[in-house]
Parts: structure tokens; C-alpha cells; sequence
């Protein structure tokens, strides 16, 4: 079973997400972002060096706890060492959450409820949603949901297949503060600019595997290279480069269009229209879950492919 380890692994995180869900107490990332209020609100200061400061400040809520975790908590018996580090990647991964979330927006829409949909359309987007239409709002949470599968599920997963689970939780942690810091606004330019670069570098590998596992949902469409070459074309002129490419990948083979202006801290920001087809409409939202769904399920039959090849061969 030890050689299985890894497929085990992500097998038992998924599960734990799809029959758990989001972690209500204890989670992590709840502290981590307790402790980076008190490292900014300590450290941001008009300075000549802000950029500097906020560079540590990444190094000093980042780096400690994968650091300890691979010298500390990785070399247990192969069965300790799969339940734990699946505990990790499942309170990394937000499958469950993400659908959660989606749903919280949906509901509202069918129903007419326009209050409360812009209420949990801000709880995803950092835009204002207060005059949101319900084909904004639906453009807003399918856009979430289709760069966070990235974010949440597809760079955890990949990550850990890459350098276990320290890089699952450097990744997540990394893109936390990217979430709270990476911002172009009077308070973040400078010293969230290590945040989001750095960020945008974690994401950079992970980001065109998802591109891929989007793309190739469009195979019984045949849009394969098309999802691929919208991905590069307009994912490259996107405000987010990793986000771009999987929102394009994705609203390609959903044959939707994304992107367009939105309002964010007061300024309209003019972005590229991403995909091809029709404008999304709400009944598009669980179409975007089931391409991050099948995503994921693609990525764990490719890991389970490999490591059977490998048992027999």
C-alpha cells in the first residue's frame, strides 16, 4: 500500500473535503490571516523601502511553517504520514467550498433575491456589487469559480504531487496573502508587489495544468486548441496572467464569454473579454463547478494511471 501513497493521499483529502467541507473552527487560514492584519497594519508605512518591508513581511508569515513541517512532520510510518499530510491538503483544497459558495450566489438568482445575491457576490469578488445585475453577478462567480478551482484545488493537488504537503501549504499560504496584499491600490502598490509577483510565480506551472484540464473537457466539442489558443491569446492580455488562462480555457469550452469592466475600489477597470460564444447567464454557474470538478477528476485518473504503470512495469 506504501507505494500507492500518493494516490491514497489525494483520494482521502477529497473525500475529507466532499464529505466535510470547509473547516468551520481550527482552520489555519484563519490565523495566518489573524497574523498578516498585525504584521501590515505594524509594517506598511509610508517608506522609501515599502516594497522591502513587504517582501519580509511575506518571508516572515510564509516561509516558517512549511519550513517546520518538512523538517519536523514528514518522515512518519507511510500510514501516519498519508493521514496527515491528507489532513493538509484536504484543509488546502475548496472543492466542497467553492460549490458552497456558488451556491449561496445561485439560489438567491433563481429566486429574484437581488439583495442577497450581491451580498454573497461580494463575499468572492473584491469589485462592488451593489447595483450588479444578475448576469454581472453570474459573470462575477463564474470567474471565481473558475480561477479559484485553480487556486484551491488544481495548484494544491499539483503541488503536492510535486514536493508534498511544506508546498501545499506555502503555496496556500502564498496565495492568501496574495488575496489580502495584491493589490494596485494607495495602501498595497508597494508592499504587496511580493505578494502578488510571487504568487504569480507559484501559480505560473500549476496554472497551465489547469488550462490543460479544462481544455481537454473540450474534446467531444472540439475545442480543444481553440480553449488552448484563447488561453494564450487572451489570457496573456488579462489583468491576472495565471487567472486569464484558465478563465479563457474554461469559458471556452463552457462556449461562453467572460471578462469585460467591473468596478473595483471605485475605479472601472476594462479587461479582455475571455472565451468565445454568448454572454453567461446563471444558469451557467453549476456548468463552471462541473469543468472544476471534472478538472480534478482528470488530474486524480492521470496520478492513478501513473502509479499503476509504475506498480506493474
Amino acid at each position: 500500500m506504501a507505494e500507492f501513497s500518493l494516490t491514497l493521499t489525494i483520494i482521502l483529502a477529497l473525500l475529507l473535503d466532499k464529505y466535510l467541507g470547509e473547516a468551520r473552527r481550527f482552520h489555519y487560514l484563519v490565523g495566518f490571516g489573524y497574523f498578516a492584519k498585525k504584521v501590515e497594519a505594524a509594517l506598511n508605512k509610508p517608506s522609501v523601502n515599502n516594497k522591502l518591508l513587504g517582501a519580509f513581511s511575506w518571508c516572515l508569515l510564509v516561509l516558517p511553517l512549511p519550513l517546520c513541517y518538512f523538517y519536523f512532520l514528514n518522515d512518519f510510518t507511510w500510514y501516519w504520514q498519508i493521514l496527515l499530510d491528507a489532513s493538509v491538503l484536504y484543509l488546502a483544497i475548496g472543492l466542497n467550498s467553492l460549490h458552497q459558495h456558488a451556491m449561496q450566489v445561485y439560489q438567491p438568482l433563481t429566486s429574484g433575491d437581488l439583495p442577497t445575491a450581491r451580498q454573497f457576490t461580494g463575499y468572492l469578488v473584491s469589485r462592488d456589487t451593489s447595483e450588479l445585475t444578475p448576469q454581472e453577478m453570474s459573470r462575477a462567480t463564474i470567474e471565481s469559480m473558475l480561477e479559484n478551482g485553480h487556486d484551491s484545488v488544481i495548484a494544491s493537488l499539483f503541488w503536492y504531487l510535486i514536493g508534498g504537503a511544506p508546498l501545499v501549504i506555502l503555496h496556500r499560504l502564498a496565495n492568501t496573502l496574495d488575496a489580502m496584499w495584491g493589490y494596485k491600490t494607495a495602501r498595497f502598490i508597494n508592499f504587496g508587489f511580493a505578494s502578488a509577483r510571487l504568487d504569480d510565480g507559484l501559480g505560473f506551472f500549476s496554472g497551465k495544468l489547469c488550462t490543460l484540464l479544462y481544455a481537454v473537457q473540450g474534446l467531444k466539442q472540439k475545442v480543444v486548441c481553440k480553449a488552448l489558443t484563447n488561453a494564450y491569446r487572451q489570457g496573456n492580455q488579462y489583468k491576472s496572467h495565471n487567472g486569464g488562462w484558465v478563465m479563457a480555457a474554461g469559458a471556452t469550452v463552457m462556449a461562453r464569454t467572460l471578462g469585460g469592466s467591473a468596478l473595483y475600489h471605485g475605479k472601472v477597470i476594462n479587461s479582455v473579454v475571455l472565451g468565445y460564444g454568448r454572454e453567461v447567464t446563471l444558469e451557467d454557474i453549476p456548468r463552471s463547478l462541473t469543468v472544476v470538478s471534472r478538472a480534478s477528476a482528470i488530474l486524480v485518473a492521470v496520478v492513478i494511471g501513473y502509479q499503476l504503470i509504475s506498480f506493474f512495469s
